[in-house]
């Protein structure tokens, strides 16, 4: 129990500091929504955007820690000292390796336009426009390889809220360069492209105090045959395609919509935004929490242990997970026409995304799950499971894709994605249960059901609620951010009740953590 708590204030001090990122991330959503509205300027940005945006998803919160915390956390187990000096080993070695693509990535964008946005060669202006942003803000990679090492380095000492917090300089450094640059820039969107560069480059250096602090250097260190590293690389590959597959299903979703008409691509770039804020808050903060813990208990061979705090983070999960799912549903109009509709971004627009939201929104609780299922291989240093699920669950999404785009256009790719990454979360869970045995299932399966049945009725009377026509056209935001601030807040407390009322155990320890914190703070 110790260790689960352990891991809850964990993921809370996660979810605390990605939340600010999120919301600092909508900021910044709704500044380009004004400036660059839902049209086929916009959509240049965001396919450009997607080759940082794909990065960011694999390293800073994705493969480089996922390979690197098991590996580093063996180490430190045994020799403390040889444990900083890979870090050392590490830093240097992907800082070239990461440099060296880089240039590549800028050498040969116009073919990487090409593979991504196939629609775009017809289109001249919106092609070489697209490329020019793209080679703005490739160097991305190289600055979020490196603050991706120094998070996971933070990690395995239990610092999580630095790192986790980190990417809000991402979202910091682009709303002030779109408000500072975009008027002045022959091509104002060009503004954007700096300040995801100028992000990530914030991004590593805000972490670099609390790395010093820890006892670490970033003094180069090159020794490519360091057999930590060459462990950490047998894995580093694999990791990278299990945790890929949401990533990979977006740009193919990317680039069925770039046949589309214009917008198709911003309305799938929101709503998948807005579908994020559950993944980021509770899944990545549930697996970046969870995986030290798990990586410990398999180092010494406790999977009692694992299994236990595997089935916990899940259900723990669900459970918060599955109302945010039903609140998107519930809410996605309102919520879209708040954040983004005024200037450029019309009716139109928010219509298009709100619908996509709701088809993205079905798959919340298993990407999610997904979060958590990878995390657990992982620490086994078991990677070649969710290789074989995240293959599996490409094809599907290229094949439902391709069955869907037609009868609901855009909205049919995130049906897609989101059919997808279910069966993604199933073949996980039934390679996990075939590698560990039992895995608590009927008890994940009594939370999923009665959190999902108090959802569905807390989503409902959300739904309700919202009715009106105020929500048909821009204005009037203070009214609605105050009803729709009170309508969230009414359907969590219907929430409690419900879940109070079918006893879900997930409630109790929820409350128990915060009545503890409470009279700490008493004292």
């Amino acid at each position: 129990m110790q260790e689960r708590g352990r891991i809850a204030r964990a993921a809370g001090a996660v979810s605390g500091a990605t939340l600010i990122s999120r919301v600092l991330g909508y900021a910044r959503d709704m500044v380009l929504a004004f400036y660059f509205g839902a049209t086929g300027l916009s959509d240049t940005f965001f396919v450009a955007f997607r080759i940082p945006n794909l990065l960011r998803e694999l390293f800073a919160e994705g493969s480089i820690s996922s390979a690197f915390i098991p590996v580093l956390t063996e180490y430190q187990s045994r020799d403390e000292m040889e444990s900083r000096y890979l870090v050392r080993v590490a830093l240097t070695f992907f800082t070239m390796s990461a440099g060296a693509v880089t240039l590549l990535g800028i050498i040969f964008a116009p073919q990487i336009v090409s593979l991504i946005a196939p629609g775009f060669l017809s289109l001249p202006a919106k092609f070489d426009l697209t490329v020019k942003l793209t080679r703005v803000m490739f160097p991305f990679l190289l600055f979020i390889s490196m603050a991706a090492l120094l998070m996971g380095a933070l990690n395995t000492r239990r610092v999580f809220f630095v790192p986790a917090v980190a990417p809000a300089m991402l979202n910091i450094s682009v709303i002030a360069s779109v408000i500072g640059l975009a008027s002045v820039l022959a091509e104002p969107v060009m503004a954007v492209a700096i300040g995801v560069t100028l992000g990530g480059f914030l991004q590593f250096a805000f972490q670099g105090p609390a790395f010093l602090r820890e006892g670490y250097s970033m003094r180069p260190a090159l020794a490519p045959g360091h057999p930590g590293l060459r462990k950490m690389l047998a894995l580093l590959l694999p990791v990278t395609l299990g945790m890929a597959v949401a990533q990979i299903n977006i740009v193919v979703s990317s680039v069925l919509a770039s046949f589309m008409q214009g917008g198709s691509i911003t309305y799938l770039f929101y709503s998948m935004r807005l579908v994020q804020f559950p993944i980021g808050v509770f899944g990545v903060a549930m697996g970046m929490a969870v995986l030290p813990s798990l990586s410990r208990h398999a180092i010494n061979g406790d999977f009692k242990s694992l299994r236990g705090d595997f089935s916990f983070a899940l259900r723990l999960l669900f459970f918060i997970s599955i109302p945010a799912m039903a609140g998107l549903i519930a809410l996605r109009e309102p919520i879209v026409n708040l954040l983004f509709e005024r200037g450029a971004f019309d009716h139109r627009a928010t219509l298009g995304t709100a619908e996509a939201l709701m088809y993205y929104s079905v798959g919340v609780w298993a990407f999610v799950g997904v979060r958590v299922l990878t995390p657990t291989f992982y620490s086994m240093q078991d990677t070649r499971a969710p290789v074989k699920s995240a293959v599996v669950a490409l094809v599907a999404n290229v094949l439902l894709s391709l069955a869907l785009m037609g009868p609901l256009k855009h909205s049919g790719l995130a049906l897609a994605n989101s059919l997808s990454s279910m069966l993604n979360f199933v073949l996980l869970f039934y390679l996990l249960r075939k590698r560990l045995g039992h895995l608590e299932g009927r008890r994940i399966l009594s939370t999923f059901a009665r959190v999902a049945a108090a959802s569905a009725l807390m989503g409902l009377a959300a739904w309700w609620a919202v009715r009106g026509e105020v929500w048909a056209g821009p204005g009037h935001t203070s009214l609605k951010a105050g009803w729709l601030f009170a309508v969230i807040a009414a359907a969590v407390c219907l929430y409690a009740l419900l879940c109070r009322a079918l006893k879900c155990e997930e409630l109790d320890f929820v409350m128990d953590m915060l009545r503890e914190k409470f009279r700490k703070k008493e004292k």
